[in-house]
């Protein structure tokens, strides 16, 4: 049944944007003149206006509702998420009925304008009942690329807040399966022959170990090894290995000079674990983007009655770095015993791409529809010389001017509803959810998408070969 929902969900979230642009497209149709001179009446701008003014209104709504840092439900998220889609959507499809009437200003404007312009002005301001769902689709596919874009870079901002590495840049963990036989140690140093590989050890199931410091830092998953170990966490080969102290890696200010290590069962109850130990410990800041955690010796946890057995393999990214290929090929030979994992860092996720990509070719598809003749006599073609070469000039200018009729107001609309949209995007389902961190603003693709949508449809209109005049 979760499946369901979330296949519901996902359906509703890609199905509302498509039918309100579609929407907009005809929306667009039916309220253009059907001649050059017709004005747009009133009416039209007003319904249009209203609408988009109600989608900007429960976008905003929807930020306003999802703008404190706390805790929201799945159900409240995936509910706000797509209440924003609307209202984005629904502000879209109400800018409608101003291309038209844009392209109509055009067309009665412009006299001091190159012949070119003016007469590219004029030719789509002749048909705008043909003309306006194509401008009108390239102004949607334009608003949904820079609002992607937008929600992406909030996204991405908000996840490089909260991303908490696994391990220290560049090293690989193998995490074995307690209940599975391993190739271990062996499998690796095959694969990475002369390799040093730091043992990771855990109690054995079902006990836990808490570490104490400081009487407020805890970890409940302390590193447990060798000297091997403690220099990997550290990243200092010369810091001094005592078996019976632990080392707090941390950047907590405060009192770290002794721990409190408690060992309990699942069945002991609360406040009186089966052993309990105050043992001397050290404090060391963390190396650049490693991990913080409190490190016991070995023969500390042994020597407590704790049994232990092995849990992870570390490859210290300072003894030898690998790549990911080389952590493809130690998973290949672990097999499903094993998980190999490479800490890479944070990364952002190129997916959002896809979506600019597909929006992309939409918003020159429909500037070149545009520009499409019909089979009559094209009296503009001939009033310029009728040459190929201006022809071709013609057809590009028109692409241009349709496409930039489109994905200027698009660029506009997609930025404004894409910072409004970042709000519920960014919104947290965890139960201790991270204050929300500023983000930039992509103005520069905000601008190439303006750009580049007029430069493209041009550059592809110069590359089709006129038709025969009758």
């Amino acid at each position: 049944m979760p499946d369901l929902l979330l296949l519901l969900f996902l359906l509703a979230l890609l199905g509302v944007p498509v039918l309100l642009a579609c929407g907009a497209t005809v929306f667009a149709a039916e309220t253009a003149p059907r001649g050059r001179h017709g004005l747009m009446r009133s009416g039209h701008l007003v319904a249009g206006g209203c609408v988009a003014a109600a989608g900007l209104a429960l976008t905003a709504l929807t930020a306003w509702w999802t703008g404190e840092d706390v805790h929201y439900d799945d159900f409240g998220s995936s509910v706000t998420v797509l209440l924003a889609v609307v209202g984005a959507t629904t502000f879209a499809l109400g800018l409608g009925p101003f291309v038209p009437w844009l392209l109509g200003v055009l067309g009665r404007g412009g006299a001091r304008v190159p012949a070119a312009l003016r007469l590219s002005a004029r030719h789509l301001a002749d048909r705008r009942a043909r003309t306006a769902p194509a401008v009108a689709a390239t102004m949607i596919a334009t608003a949904f690329a820079v609002a992607v874009a937008t929600v992406a870079a909030a996204g991405t901002a908000q996840s490089r807040a909260q991303y908490v590495p696994q391990a220290r840049p560049g090293a690989l963990v193998v995490r074995l399966d307690s209940g599975r036989p391993a190739p271990g140690i062996a499998a690796v140093r095959q694969e990475l022959p002369g390799t040093d590989v730091a043992r990771g050890l855990s109690p054995v199931n079902p006990y836990s170990l808490t570490v104490w410091t400081a009487d407020t830092v805890s970890s409940s998953s302390p590193y447990i090894g060798d000297q091997a170990l403690l220099r990997y966490l550290t990243g200092d080969p010369s810091f001094p290995y005592d078996k019976g102290r632990a080392v707090a890696v941390t950047s907590e200010k405060g009192r770290h000079d002794t721990a409190r290590i408690e060992y309990r069962a699942p069945e002991d109850p609360p406040g009186d674990p089966r052993i309990s130990r105050t043992v001397p410990a050290t404090v060391v800041a963390p190396t650049a983007g490693g991990v913080e955690a409190v490190f016991l010796p070995a023969e500390l946890v042994l020597g407590m009655g704790v049994k232990l057995e092995l849990e992870a393999l570390i490859v210290d990214p300072s003894l030898h770095r690998v790549t990911a290929a080389d952590r493809d090929r130690v998973q290949e030979r672990l097999g499903e015993s094993a998980q190999a994992y490479l800490e890479e860092s944070f990364r952002s996720s190129p997916y959002w791409l896809l979506f600019v990509g597909a929006a992309g070719p939409a918003a020159v598809a429909g500037a070149l529809a545009a520009t499409v003749r019909s089979r009559r006599p094209d009296r503009l073609l001939l009033r310029v010389g009728g040459s190929p070469a201006a022809a071709r000039g013609l057809t590009a200018c028109r692409a241009a001017l349709a496409a930039a009729c489109g994905a200027v107001p698009g660029a506009a609309a997609g930025c404004a509803a894409g910072v409004l949209l970042a709000w519920p995007f960014t919104a947290s389902a965890d139960w201790d959810p991270a204050p929300r961190v500023p983000f930039e603003t992509p103005w520069s693709s905000i601008a190439l998408s303006a750009v580049a949508v007029p430069v493209l449809a041009a550059a592809v209109a110069l590359l089709v070969r006129p038709g025969r005049r009758r």
